[in-house]
């Protein structure tokens, strides 16, 4: 079966405290679906961890009458933790990221000063290369090395849909930022320019909305509504005035307010810290590390 020509069932929930859109993507055929990049609720003020964006997929899946496939994370989060290793304790599906991830894995794992950490991609059971193939059910799906936000992002492509994370937001939002380390702008122009000539009728899925003037969440465009009304691509003409204008606005944002929290647990497949000699646990903190 031709890639572009299936049709996955998507749906999307938007955590509104960080903007995130976790996807589930179903084969009505075999009755099989993949999540995409789920939450993993935290209170930074109180150090409280949740399960209720994770738990409401899960009602969704048992509701449609599905079975999970696949839990795949498009890269590790900067501003959330992933709920991949929670899910996978409670579906034995397994876990799947780009191979990349070993990149930043050893470039976080010196800015934590974690010596013993393997940085080996271990935490996932598949780690996918650049054009590799796999199947949702009868849907077949593709991977595109897509970095740029991070060293490891990809983007999934499942039927006609692609899920392009942090890469592209909304038309009327622009483009992922570039300024974590192991971030690049040009290589994000390249990646968007992959993007862009998937098929125009092809859905775009993003990975976050902030509901620019207040409107309602969306994640849902398409290849033309992007090269059409990207708000930053429309605004440079060609890579440099891209790099330009991306630089520019990157050094005019905050960074992420669960940056220092998530990345420990996201490049850990999504595992909170061992548990102390009194049971508890920590996150660790580099001070000035960013």
């Amino acid at each position: 079966m031709d890639i572009g020509s299936a049709k996955p069932e998507v749906t999307g929930f938007h955590d509104k405290p960080t903007g995130a859109i976790q996807y589930v993507v179903a084969d009505r055929v075999t009755k099989r679906c993949a999540i995409i990049d789920p939450v993993l609720d935290f209170d930074e003020k109180s150090g409280a961890v949740s399960t209720a964006n994770a738990d409401a997929l899960l009602d969704f899946v048992r509701a449609e009458g599905l079975s999970v496939e696949w839990i795949l994370d498009t890269h590790p989060h900067a501003d959330h933790f992933s709920a991949a290793q929670y899910l996978k304790q409670r579906t034995a599906a397994p876990t799947a990221i780009g191979e990349r991830i070993v990149e930043v894995q050893k470039l976080w794992k010196a800015i934590y000063n974690w010596p013993d950490f393997p940085a080996d991609g271990s935490q996932w059971e598949r780690l996918f290369g650049d054009g590799e193939v796999f199947r949702v059910g009868t849907l077949p799906a593709r991977v595109l090395f897509s970095p740029g936000h991070t060293l490891a992002s990809i983007t999934y492509v499942i039927g006609d849909a692609a899920f392009v994370h942090d890469t592209l937001f909304m038309p009327d939002s622009g483009t992922a930022r570039t300024d974590f380390p192991g971030g690049s702008a040009a290589r994000l122009w390249h990646s968007i320019q992959g993007i862009l000539a998937l098929p125009e009728d092809t859905r775009v899925f993003v990975g976050h909305d902030y509901q620019p003037g207040g409107r309602q969440a969306l994640w849902e465009s398409t290849v033309a509504a992007q090269k059409a009304d990207n708000i930053h691509l429309a605004a440079a003409r060609g890579e440099a005035e891209f790099v330009a204008l991306r630089e520019a606005r990157d050094r005019t944002l905050p960074m992420p307010r669960l940056i220092l929290h998530a990345l420990q647990v996201n490049m850990n497949g999504g595992r909170l810290p061992e548990p102390e000699a009194n049971g508890r646990r920590y996150l660790k903190f580099p001070l000035d590390g960013l």
